[in-house]
């Protein structure tokens, strides 16, 4: 468990707590909790986790630095979460659901909004959908990455289904590389893949409030970040240095969220 884990910033100490809740069809999904003030929930990408992606590199600890609570659900089917195997569990834009009901359990009105990867798709596809956070956060993300998600998907169920079979130069193998660093449960995976929908450019006229595309200068895996901030009604770009993978390690990733959510 990650409950009880103590950093201790400029006299200050900043815990770091695990607890669950039941989302809209009563999966018990991870929610882990660091800092107290604004609320800023944060979404991880694909195969990873909350720890992974926002804790282990210290993007947590600076938004708490900064007077922020950072919310970190794990998604279905990954970290700590439930991963159900059946495939009633994974409806349509399951995790925008889950996503909203995370926002219902919290009872928050005024928050702010951070996704990397799949949680940007994820982040601006339940902002089509109704949310409504004072700030939102795309980070490894490019217009093309929120659409066309069925070749997307594709790659990576191919990388599933051929999971034992992949070797160094096939161009699944990083993928199928994490999956095993992050001991993917497959299955749930495969089904949660299938379950992703598009947003597409006109949908993104629906993101009104100040949004920040915020991505690794050598990052094109979702297509184009400038093409997003265009698609976007009040978007700017920022680059910090990195590609996809490499980019949630650099400390640029946790600046450049308090810089934007502090102003």
């Amino acid at each position: 468990m990650l409950a009880g884990l103590r950093c201790c910033i400029c006299s200050r100490v900043h815990s770091l707590t695990s607890s669950t809740f039941a989302s809209f069809d009563e999966t018990e999904l991870a929610l882990h909790r660091m800092g107290e003030g604004r609320p800023v929930i944060l979404v991880h990408g694909l195969f990873s986790n909350a720890h992974t992606n926002w804790i282990k590199f210290g993007h947590a600890q600076k938004l708490a630095e900064a007077g922020f609570e950072a919310i970190m659900p794990d998604l279905r089917g990954h970290g700590q979460s439930a991963a159900p195997q059946d495939p009633a569990a994974y409806p349509p834009d399951v995790l925008v659901r889950d996503l909203e009901a995370l926002v219902a359990h919290l009872e928050v009105e005024d928050y702010d909004l951070v996704g990397f990867s799949l949680g940007s798709r994820t982040s601006a596809r339940a902002v089509v959908e109704g949310l409504a956070p004072r700030r939102l956060v795309l980070s490894g993300m490019g217009l093309e990455g929120l659409a066309g998600w069925d070749r997307r998907a594709a790659f990576f169920i191919d990388a599933i289904d051929r999971f034992e079979q992949v070797r160094h130069g096939d161009p699944a193998f990083y993928a199928v590389s994490f999956m095993k660093t992050m001991k993917v449960d497959r299955p749930a995976m495969r089904l949660l893949l299938q379950s992703v929908d598009d947003t597409t450019a006109e949908d993104l006229k629906a993101v009104t409030m100040p949004t920040l595309v915020l991505c690794g200068a050598d990052d094109r895996d979702n297509g184009d970040p400038q093409a997003l901030v265009d698609a976007l009604p009040d978007a700017t770009l920022a680059e910090i240095p990195g590609t996809h993978m490499s980019s949630v390690t650099e400390p640029a990733l946790g600046e450049g969220l308090v810089n934007f959510l502090s102003a």
